[in-house]
């Protein structure tokens, strides 16, 4: 992982000059924190300003809206962290520049002093916070708190109801739970200068990238044409990117996936499942629409080289020869009964699954109804992801205990033994620490309110009391390895799969208390590692820990509580909203990822994993995934030390191999065709052969291309959409692939409503 960091941080902001001037006994024992991080501090500088909660809560408050809005969406694009840092620059100047100087005196009760609504320059602190709020308001990543999802199913998909109280308490406590493992952990993995969280150094260069001064030469070195400036590339771009969108987004959405194969072959079912870029292997499918591009494996642009290529292997070897030899070659799992690519649920005829048709009236499953209808049976493609996802994991702790364990273990021994580096020094000389009382307090009463959701709302969620300390103590036990494996290796395990499947098998039938065990063991994990991540960053940058505490907490209360104000009034505006077999050919509310997460409830809770991968289902064999996942690092390792000389096979990464199509479904095959084909040509092309182009303008292009599609995809919705004004012609019918989705077996009839022809 160290390669992935060494070829982003060519980029802006890498040698900073003087950085590695402080003596060596004090010095970070990284070079690449060493290159990247200034070994300086002035604690003057205003951090608790009018301008840091204005524009944090504001962006804040917009991330959070913008990306549960698009959450539903087909291509459903994730408006990040970067967007903010790049947007809020230009905004905390302008405030600068606008606001009364006057100063005013502070209450006693909050500590005297004066204060002022401009105390000066807009400056890098108050930027890193602003990004913090952000960062809360896509969920750290996410694009919105994962427990709204559980909201989504049992509204949309279950056809149930879960009161707003009781769904604000669910996010809330999940997401609050992770700062208590976080409290707990902080010392061992923020502090030690071996732990040194190497996705923090993008952060850091490009907000040094963008402080620092714009050149003073009118023209760009070695006499070329007059340079633009960041910020009106941005806006240029910008603007560019809000425009465009509304060819794909409302006047032409075939442009979305354009699948030219299945307009040559629009009677052959074949054809049209190897060209369709959304229910196919996308064979020459491209896509015009940025979203489609950027939905689900966020932007391109700021992928690191390495990671796409890794990502380009795994995706070619999963979808040109795995899938088509299972599917046409073996007919594996009788995979032509079935559609190629799709994330439904289906009986053995070929015909979709009736969930609701086996729920009792207590929300669990009907088994008098499930044995009448039989097993549920996936897409091979589903069905194999699963199967990857099952070897990922075992790779991933085998890839890690081979490769990474000297090192981890001798810079954690390391980071309890040596005295801290000039970074811990200078918080710990300059700022007070937050309290360990605060997340102390937020871990208990977290708990206790998650005790009291879980027996007095228990109708609601039906997770039991003790499944909920269950998920607390698997949440401690895995919080401190997987951040050290973070800390020291950019690699986070996801151990999504193993928490669905362990309260699977102890409670089945269950599928809220499936998901809700998944969210208070595995996300309250994985929160603790983004808030500890975050605090990282607050510490490379200097912020005050206090500031950095509240302003995380301030900002996780605000993201959660907006995204399920904006599920709520989708869910009851939006006529069948996720059902998209109920909607029209070009509706954008087919909710991709909550379709998967709906059908992992019912895979992993209402039928359970025995009569799914055990022997009372139809996929047991993929259970030897595990073994084979884990033994393949093995065999790296072994031809590593056996040709010792051969570098290429220290490079070979089976975890991101396997884990490469993790995203399959929701995503589709034009989501990976284009953002490998862009990530290649800027991470790799323009990198190389444009550095200074790419240094200067590679994150402000993709901020802007992001922040574009999000603004002129609400104004459409508002101005468009919800006044029912749309346009009906050959570009709005989607993508022309209609016979991607047919069974090839012979014999299969899916009626006479059907386009799929039979085959005899």
């Amino acid at each position: 992982m160290v390669q992935i960091v060494d070829d982003v941080e060519r980029g802006p902001g890498a040698v900073i000059p003087g950085a590695g001037e402080e003596d060596d006994d004090e010095a970070s024992p990284i070079e690449e924190v060493r290159m990247t991080v200034p070994a300086t501090d002035d604690p003057t500088l205003p951090v608790w300003t009018f301008r840091m909660w204005t524009l944090g809560l504001l962006s804040c408050v917009l991330m959070s809206f913008l990306n549960q809005f698009f959450s539903y969406r087909t291509e459903p694009i994730i408006v990040t962290q970067v967007t903010v840092q790049v947007a809020s620059l230009p905004l905390g100047h302008f405030l600068a520049r606008v606001l009364p100087t006057r100063k005013f005196k502070a209450p006693a009760l909050l500590g005297g002093g004066e204060w002022s609504l401009n105390p000066g320059p807009f400056n890098m602190k108050e930027h890193v916070l602003i990004s913090i709020f952000a960062n809360a308001g896509c969920a750290f990543g996410n694009g919105s708190a994962y427990a709204v999802m559980i909201v989504d199913i049992i509204r949309a998909f279950y056809r149930r109801s879960i009161s707003f109280f009781a769904a604000w308490l669910l996010i809330t406590t999940t997401q609050v739970l992770g700062y208590g493992w976080a409290g707990l952990m902080r010392k061992y993995v923020v502090e030690p200068g071996h732990m040194w969280w190497p996705g923090t150094l993008v952060q850091v260069s490009l907000f040094r990238a963008l402080h620092e001064k714009e050149d003073d030469q009118p023209v760009a070195e070695g006499g070329g044409p007059r340079r633009t400036s960041r910020a009106k590339f941005f806006l240029v771009a910008l603007a560019c990117s809000f425009l465009w969108y509304a060819v794909p987004g409302y006047l032409f959405p075939t442009l979305t996936s354009v699948s030219w194969v299945c307009w040559i072959f629009s009677k052959s079912v074949t054809a049209q499942q190897l060209g369709s870029g959304m229910r196919g292997l996308g064979l020459g499918a491209f896509t015009l629409d940025w979203t489609a591009v950027s939905s689900f494996l966020f932007s391109p642009l700021v992928s690191p080289f390495f990671a796409t290529a890794n990502i380009l292997a795994g995706f070619v070897l999963f979808m040109y020869v795995i899938v088509p030899a299972a599917y046409w070659g073996l007919d594996l799992y009788n995979a032509r009964r079935f559609p190629i690519f799709s994330s439904h649920l289906f009986m053995f005829n070929g015909t979709g699954y009736d969930i609701n048709a086996i729920v009792n009236d207590r929300f669990e499953i009907d088994m008098d109804a499930y044995q009448q209808r039989g097993r549920i049976n996936m897409s091979t493609l589903f069905a194999l992801t699963y199967g990857l996802s099952f070897a990922a994991i075992a790779a991933t702790v085998t890839h890690v205990a081979l490769f990474h364990s000297k090192e981890i273990y001798r810079r954690f021994r390391a980071s309890q033994k040596d005295k801290p580096d000039i970074h811990t020094r200078l918080m710990k000389k300059n700022y007070e620490d937050a309290p360990g009382w605060w997340f102390y307090s937020l871990l208990v009463l977290s708990v206790a309110v998650s005790l009291i959701l879980c027996t007095v709302l228990k109708e609601e969620v039906q997770l039991p009391w003790w499944g909920l300390l269950f998920a607390c103590a698997m949440a401690f036990v895995f919080t401190l390895p997987v951040s050290i494996i973070t800390a020291t290796t950019n690699q986070t395990p996801g151990l999504n799969v193993l928490s669905e499947y362990v309260i699977g098998l102890i409670l089945p039938g269950k599928p809220i208390a499936n998901v809700c065990f998944k969210v208070y063991g595995y996300m309250s994990m994985s929160q603790a590692v983004s808030f500890l991540q975050d605090f990282k960053l607050g510490h490379y940058m200097k912020i005050p820990p206090k500031s950095m505490f509240l302003v995380q907490f301030v900002g996780t209360i605000v993201a959660g509580t907006v995204n399920l104000a904006v599920a709520y009034w989708l869910l009851g505006s939006i006529p069948n909203i996720c059902q998209d077999a109920l909607l029209p050919a070009d509706s954008p509310w087919t909710c991709p990822s909550d379709r998967v997460f709906f059908d992992s409830s019912v895979i992993w809770g209402l039928v359970g994993p025995r009569r799914i991968f055990g022997a009372l289902g139809n996929y047991g064999a993929l259970n030897w995934s595990f073994l084979v996942g884990a033994a393949g690092p093995a065999i790296v390792y072994g031809l590593h030390k056996a040709f010792p000389g051969q570098r290429w096979i220290r490079m070979i990464n089976l975890p991101v191999l396997m884990g490469a199509t993790a995203s399959m479904p929701p995503a589709t095959a034009v989501n990976y065709n284009s953002w490998l084909l862009i990530g290649i040509a800027f991470n790799f092309f323009v990198f190389r052969y444009r550095k200074k182009w790419w240094e200067r303008y590679n994150y402000i292009l993709s901020a802007a291309l992001d922040a574009g599609v999000a603004f002129m995809g609400v104004l459409l919705y508002f101005t468009l959409s919800m006044e029912n004004r749309n346009i009906s012609w050959w570009g709005t019918a989607g993508e022309h692939c209609l016979l991607a989705s047919c069974p090839t077996a012979r014999g299969v009839d899916l009626g006479a409503e059907s386009v799929c022809p039979v085959v005899l």
